[in-house]
C-alpha cells in the first residue's frame, strides 16, 4: 500500500492529535506499510506502540499485537479508543479476563472487519479456537510486543513467545514487527533467528535517558530511606519495585501506615484487585505503587518520578526497563537501588535445582547487575556498553559515581594473593571459603580441609572477611575469575587471571563506599528539622545534642553497671540527634530502641532532648517518625512463642518461610528493641559451653561496642559469626533487657 509522508502526518494529527513523529518513528511506519518486517530498539517512552497503532489504523484488514501482560493490554485498548471516539470496536483483546459474552463480541467486531488492532497474549494464541477464528480474518501485519521475552538471555523469558513463529505459519504469513525497549546485541540476535527475521530492518534509537539519575544506595536501612525519600518527594508519582510478593505487600502496608498514599500490585492478587490498583495509580488517586517486575510493562504514565529497586533485579535489562518508567515526559526521573550482596547470593539460591544451562544464563545476567552495582565507573557508561552503544563523555553528572566518586586503591598484590590461593587449593573451593581462609577465620569447615595450616591462611586477617569477598567478586566482575556453574561455583582462575599472575599491572579496585545523607553543607541537604547545630556536622545529625546523649548514656551505664552500648547503641543515638524525639512513644521509634528498652532507658534521654529543643527552638521533623506495620509484629509473636515453647529454630525458619540469617536477624531485632528471651535451650544444642562463656565475657567485660565483626577479630577464628550472633543475642537478652 502506498500513504505519502503527508497522508501520514494527516493521519498523526488526526488519531494521535501531534504534529511531528519522534525519532525514527516515520521512518519505520512507513517500511512497515511497504511490506518489510522490521526490529524495533527503541527506549522506554521512545514512543513503540505509535509503530504499529498508526499503520495498523491506515492498513486494511485486523493487525495482531501479541503482548505479555493483560493489565498492559487494557491500558492500550483504553489507550487507542480514548484517541478514536465513538468506535469502541476499532481495538480488542482477546484472553483469559473475558467471559463467553465479552469473547463473542469481539469475535462479532472481527469477522466483520471493524476491528483494526486484537491484543492477544501468546498463550491464547496458541488455543486451536482462536488460531481457527484468525485464519478468518485479513490479518495486516504481526507485532510482537516486549520482543526481549522470546530470548532465555532476556530478562522476562516466556517459553510461549518462542512459538510466535511456528503459530504465525499456521495462520497466515504477513510483515512482522518485533518491539522491545531492551535488547543487549546477544538477545536482538537471539529473537530475530527464532522469529525467522533476520533480514529484517533493524531500527535503533539511543538508549540514553539524559533525564534520568542513576544511584545505588546500601541496603543498610532500606525502609527508613524509602519512607524519607518519598516525604522529601511529596506528591509525586513513583514505583517501588520488589522481588518477592510477600515484600510488596509488607512495603505497600508500611508506607500506608506512615501516611503515604500506596497500594500493592502483583500476580497473586486477583485480577479484579491489581486492576483497581494500577488504575488507581494511573488516575493519581494514590502516589506509590508497590509491584514486582511485571508492573509497568507499557503502562502510559509519564509523569512517574521515581523508580526505586527494594531489591536489585536479576539482570541489567530488567533493571533498564523497569527504571526507564521513570520521567517518560523528558523532565525529572531519579532511579534509586538498594544493593547488597546478600540478595545476590539469595537469587543463586534460588536458580539451584533449574537445569544447568539456566542456571550458566541466570548466573551471567546476575553477575552483569553485580558489576553495575559495584563499579566506580559512570552508571550511565556501564548501562549504554551493556547495549551494544557508546557514551563518550567521562562525566554524565547524573548518577552517584560520577557526583560522589567512589575510593580506589591498587589492588594488583591483593588480586595476586587471591589467584594464588585458588591455584594453590586445585580450583576446587567457592568463593565463601577462600576469603575465610585469607581473612584468618578458623571454622569447622577450615578445620576439616586442614586449611588453617595453610601458608596464606590469616595473610589479610587485619582486612576482613568482607574486604577479600569483595577483591574476588570484583576478580569475577573483571574475568580475571569465573565460578564454574557446573561444580556449585566452585572459583576457577581464567586465561586472563593466569596472564596477570604472571605480569601484574596496575589494577584499580573499588573501596566499599558509605551512602549518607548529607555530604555538602547545604542547608537544603539536611535531614528535615536540623537545626543550627545540625549545620556544621557533616554527618546528619545534631553534634552538639550527640555528645550529650553519650553523657548522659554514660552516667546510666555507671549507675546501671552495664557497657554503654547495651543501653543504646551510638546508631540509636545518632538517629534521636537527627528525629528529637520528645515522648517515649516516639524514641521507640528510633532505630534500635523498641518499647522495651524505649521504657527501662529512655525517661532521662526524652527529657534531656525535651529541654534541648525548647532551649535552642528546635524545629522538629515530625514527618519522619516511622511507624511500624502492626501486621508485621505477627512474625514475631509467632517467633516469641515459639521460642518460649522452645521450638528449633530451623523449623522456626522453615513456617515463617525465612532463611537461618534472616530468622536470626528478626530475632535481633526483637531482643534490641528491649524484649528479653530465653534461647539458652537451642545454644545448649549448638554451641559448646566454653565457646559460650568465652563469648559472653567478650561482650560483657571487653567489647566497646555490641559488633560482631570486632568478636570475632578479637575471640580469633575458632569462632563461627553464627556462633557469637546466638551469644550476643543470649547476652543482650539478659543483661540489657
Amino acid at each position: 500500500m502506498n500513504i505519502t509522508s503527508e497522508d501520514l502526518h494527516n493521519k498523526l494529527k488526526e488519531f494521535f492529535g501531534w504534529d511531528v513523529f519522534k525519532g525514527n518513528q516515520e521512518e519505520i511506519i512507513t517500511h512497515l506499510i511497504g511490506g518489510g518486517d522490521a526490529f524495533v530498539l527503541m527506549p522506554t517512552g521512545g514512543g513503540k506502540s505509535l509503530c504499529y497503532q498508526l499503520p495498523a489504523l491506515c492498513l486494511p484488514g485486523t493487525a495482531i499485537v501479541i503482548s505479555p501482560l493483560i493489565a498492559l493490554m487494557k491500558n492500550q485498548v483504553d489507550a487507542i479508543r480514548g484517541f478514536i471516539q465513538n468506535r469502541e470496536g476499532i481495538a480488542h483483546f482477546l484472553n483469559s479476563s473475558l467471559n463467553k459474552t465479552q469473547i463473542a463480541e469481539v469475535k462479532a467486531d472481527l469477522l466483520s472487519g471493524i476491528t483494526k488492532l486484537l491484543y492477544v497474549a501468546p498463550e491464547s494464541l496458541t488455543k486451536d479456537e482462536n488460531i481457527q477464528l484468525l485464519k478468518q480474518l485479513s490479518i495486516s501485519f504481526y507485532a510482537i510486543d516486549e520482543a526481549h521475552c522470546i530470548s532465555e538471555w532476556g530478562h522476562d523469558f516466556r517459553p510461549e513467545y518462542r512459538r510466535i513463529r511456528e503459530i504465525i505459519g499456521q495462520i497466515r504469513r504477513a510483515p512482522i514487527i518485533a518491539l522491545t525497549a531492551t535488547a543487549t546485541p546477544k538477545v536482538q540476535s537471539d529473537i530475530q533467528k527464532n522469529l525467522g527475521m533476520l533480514d529484517a530492518r533493524v531500527f535503533k534509537d539511543s538508549f540514553n535517558r539524559e533525564n534520568l539519575y542513576y544511584e545505588i544506595r546500601d541496603k543498610s536501612n532500606p525502609k527508613r530511606d524509602i519512607i524519607k525519600f518519598i516525604k522529601e518527594n511529596a506528591g509525586k508519582s513513583g514505583i517501588i519495585y520488589c522481588l518477592s510478593r510477600k515484600k510488596v505487600e509488607e512495603i505497600a502496608q508500611l508506607l500506608t501506615v506512615n501516611g503515604i498514599k500506596a497500594l500493592p500490585y502483583h500476580a497473586g492478587m486477583d485480577a479484579v484487585t491489581r486492576a483497581r490498583n494500577q488504575d488507581a495509580f494511573l488516575m493519581e488517586e494514590v502516589d506509590v505503587i508497590v509491584a514486582t517486575i511485571a508492573f509497568g510493562m507499557g503502562i502510559d504514565k509519564p509523569d512517574v518520578r521515581f523508580v526505586i529497586h527494594y531489591d536489585i533485579p536479576k539482570s541489567l535489562e530488567g533493571y533498564y526497563q523497569e527504571t526507564g518508567r521513570a520521567g517518560r515526559d523528558g523532565r525529572e526521573g531519579q532511579c534509586i537501588a538498594f544493593y547488597s550482596y546478600k540478595d545476590i547470593l539469595r537469587l543463586e539460591k534460588f536458580m539451584q535445582g533449574k537445569p544447568v544451562s539456566e542456571q550458566e544464563i541466570g548466573k551471567q545476567l546476575l553477575m552483569e547487575t553485580v558489576s553495575y552495582a559495584e563499579s566506580n565507573q559512570c552508571r550511565r557508561k556501564i548501562l549504554l556498553n551493556y547495549f551494544g552503544e557508546d557514551y563518550p563523555q567521562d562525566n554524565c553528572g547524573m548518577c552517584d559515581n560520577c557526583l560522589y566518586p567512589k575510593k580506589q586503591f591498587d589492588g594488583r598484590e591483593e588480586m595476586c594473593v587471591v589467584i594464588e590461593l585458588i591455584l594453590s587449593l586445585k580450583e576446587a573451593f567457592k568463593a565463601d571459603h577462600l576469603a575465610n581462609i585469607l581473612s584468618g577465620t578458623n571454622n569447622s569447615i577450615i578445620k576439616s580441609y586442614n586449611h588453617h595450616h595453610h601458608e596464606l591462611f590469616g595473610f589479610g586477617r587485619d582486612r576482613g572477611v568482607r574486604f577479600w569477598s569483595a577483591v574476588i567478586r570484583q576478580g569475577l566482575i573483571l574475568h580475571l575469575l569465573d565460578k564454574d556453574i557446573e561444580r556449585y561455583g566452585l572459583i576457577f582462575v581464567t586465561p586472563a587471571g593466569r596472564d596477570f599472575y604472571a605480569h601484574p599491572t596496575e589494577l584499580m579496585l573499588t573501596e566499599d563506599r558509605e551512602f549518607v545523607d548529607g555530604e555538602d553543607d547545604d542547608d537544603d541537604d539536611l535531614p528535615v528539622g536540623a537545626g543550627k547545630h545540625a549545620q556544621n556536622s557533616g554527618g546528619g545529625g545534631d553534634q552538639q545534642l550527640l555528645a550529650m546523649l553519650k553523657d548522659v548514656r554514660k552516667d546510666l551505664s555507671k549507675k546501671q553497671n552495664l557497657p554503654a552500648w547495651v543501653i543504646f547503641s551510638d546508631p540509636s543515638l545518632e538517629d534521636m540527634s537527627i528525629q528529637y524525639p520528645v515522648t517515649i512513644d516516639e524514641l521507640k521509634s528510633c532505630q534500635g530502641v523498641g518499647e522495651g528498652k524505649a521504657r527501662k532507658f529512655g525517661k532521662p534521654f526524652v527529657d534531656l532532648i525535651v529541654r534541648y529543643v525548647e532551649e535552642n527552638d528546635i524545629v522538629r521533623p515530625d514527618d519522619f517518625v516511622v511507624k511500624s506495620v502492626v501486621n508485621r509484629s505477627a512474625n514475631k509473636v509467632y517467633i516469641i512463642q515459639s521460642i518460649d515453647r522452645k521450638l528449633p529454630f530451623e523449623d522456626i525458619a522453615r513456617t515463617k518461610d525465612m532463611d537461618f540469617d534472616e530468622l536470626l536477624d528478626e530475632i535481633e531485632s526483637i531482643v534490641g528493641a528491649g524484649t528479653r528471651l530465653n534461647i539458652d535451650y537451642y545454644i545448649r544444642q549448638t554451641v559448646d559451653d566454653d565457646k559460650v562463656d568465652d563469648i559472653y565475657y567478650y561482650f560483657r567485660d571487653e567489647a566497646g561496642s555490641d559488633s560482631v565483626t570486632d568478636a570475632m577479630k578479637e575471640l580469633g577464628g575458632d569462632y563461627t559469626e553464627e556462633e557469637v550472633r546466638l551469644v550476643r543475642i543470649k547476652f543482650l537478652s539478659e543483661v540489657g533487657n
